[in-house]
């Protein structure tokens, strides 16, 4: 009885994921294909179809099927398929009846609205009218936590969301010990009397070449163009309608390089995990990525350890020199390494060096928290913003398009997600070390133009498994260790000792 019960479990639960993946197709398409004028019904379209989920996700006859489930042999083992389909659709099951559908409605409606409003806030530098929806979304999100519940901070029940399993407390902790070695790390670097030469990649760099230069380059690192496709966008993002439909975004900038192209290997690095998972249990645990910190591991990884490495560039700067030729035909292969992998301060989160990064982050995940406790009004974002770039970095924003504007996050109610980017930089840095003490050594590979090794590693341990272990499990598994930031400060201390000459 129990695996009767069990494939109407699946069944309910595929149908669900094809009405999500339709959700996620329109959202895609409101974020590179819409025209303006459709917003308002755009929004009315996907709060529908979140609704229909959610009654799905939360039908009575669900929580039945899973009460005969959870003390049946299929759940006997956790780690299996059928074992982790039901101990992670029992706890979504018993979070999401948490949630009114009233609130689920307006939450959808106000985030679609939310990047709408963002977008052109953002474009007109006016803060001001984005701050409404903001209030909006700041409230809801604070509903959220109160009805979903929390053992210490509101903040814990959104970070749940996105990492599932891991707490506030944790996080600051983790960050702390992280930002202990990162700041005499960048202030050494500062010292340095090295500079690269950043005009490198200030100069002009055609757009349609970037596109292609860019597509070859994913290509060769794994992504499946047959299966995808790569669009423009305000904010670079990856969406997955499908087995098969795993959608790419960037976005350009003629006069500045490594906007687009590294860009583009962070968004494959998320393709290449969505393509990973396993086709025949989409829509389950199993063929669903683990956590957005996990995800972020892979785009990370690829992005920086991969696409920013001297091995990468020995292979496709040849490549990148006939491409762009008034650009780079004269340029020198190192200049150019030395000029990617620059290390200062500096506004946009999305093209800070890998030492600044965590700034970034921590500035985010702790405004975040502020507001949901309400310790920090939404009219004086902007200043709160400001003060930390100053205390953190040094600089400050000289405007709030490149300030408190600059994600859009906060726009589509992504509350508890900033923190996932730190600790994909983390397990990235421990996946990627392990990975290179199992297959050999990973730059004499990537000078070849070989990547599959690294790419069918990555399968094997990380995208295989789904969610048939957690976050926590998963690292202690591929790599002996659980997670900690020495993997990736020994990672950063090589690579900037060879550029600044540290002691």
């Amino acid at each position: 009885m129990s695996r009767v019960t069990f494939d109407k479990l699946c069944d309910h639960a595929r149908e669900t994921a094809l009405l999500q993946s339709v959700a996620e197709l329109l959202g895609w398409d409101e974020r590179t294909k819409m025209p303006p004028a459709a917003g308002a019904y755009r929004a009315e379209q996907m709060t529908y179809l979140s609704s229909l989920a959610h009654r799905r996700q939360t039908d009575p006859q669900l929580g039945e099927w899973l009460d005969e489930l959870v003390v049946s042999d299929l759940a006997s083992d956790r780690h299996s398929d059928a074992g982790a389909t039901i101990r992670q659709m029992r706890r979504e099951y018993d979070k999401l009846t948490k949630l009114p559908q009233s609130l689920v409605e307006e939450l959808t409606r106000a985030s679609v609205l939310g990047q709408q409003a963002w977008v052109e806030a953002r474009k007109n530098d006016d803060f001001v009218t984005f701050a409404p929806i903001l209030e909006q979304i700041v409230s809801l999100k604070r509903q959220q936590a109160d009805a979903i519940g929390y053992d210490e901070c509101p903040y814990d029940a959104l970070l749940d969301d996105f990492e599932p399993g891991e707490t506030t407390k944790n996080v600051a902790r983790v960050l702390e010990a992280l930002r202990s070695e990162l700041v005499p790390m960048v202030a050494a670097i500062a010292d340095s009397s090295r500079t690269p030469d950043l005009d490198l990649l200030k100069r002009t760099y055609p757009i349609d070449s970037q596109e292609t230069f860019g597509k070859q380059a994913a290509t060769a690192i794994g992504f499946e163009f047959n299966r995808g496709r790569l669009d423009v966008t305000h904010h670079p993002f990856c969406a997955g309608m499908g087995p098969d439909d795993c959608r790419l975004t960037t976005r350009y900038d003629e006069h500045f390089f490594p906007s687009g192209f590294f860009s583009i290997l962070h968004e494959a690095g998320h393709g290449i995990y969505d393509q990973g998972l396993r086709g025949d249990q989409f829509g389950l645990p199993p063929g669903s990525y683990l956590s957005l910190g996990i995800h972020e591991s892979q785009s990370r990884m690829w992005e920086n350890m991969v696409g920013r490495s001297v091995s990468f560039w020995q292979h496709f700067y040849p490549e990148a020199q006939e491409t762009f030729r008034e650009a780079l035909g004269n340029a020198q292969l190192e200049d150019f390494c030395f000029a990617v992998n620059d290390v200062r301060p500096s506004l946009i989160r999305v093209e800070a060096d890998e030492a600044t990064y965590n700034l970034h982050i921590i500035i985010r995940f702790e405004l975040e928290q502020a507001l949901i406790n309400d310790e920090l009004a939404i009219r004086d974002l902007p200043a709160a913003w400001n003060q930390k770039y100053r205390d953190y970095l040094g600089i400050e924003p000289p405007s709030d398009a490149d300030g408190v504007l600059q994600d859009v996050h906060w726009s589509a109610a992504l509350i508890g997600y900033f923190p996932t980017y730190a600790l994909g930089n983390l397990y990235a840095a421990q996946f990627y070390a392990q990975a290179a003490h199992d297959i050999g050594p990973l730059d004499e590979q990537f000078e070849r133009g070989d990547f599959t090794s690294l790419l069918g590693w990555l399968r094997e341990k990380i995208h295989y498994s789904g969610q048939c272990y957690t976050a926590s499990e998963l690292v202690q598994n591929v790599t002996s260790k659980p997670l900690s930031h020495d993997a990736l400060i020994a990672y950063l201390r090589e690579k900037y000792t060879h550029y600044y000459g540290l002691n």
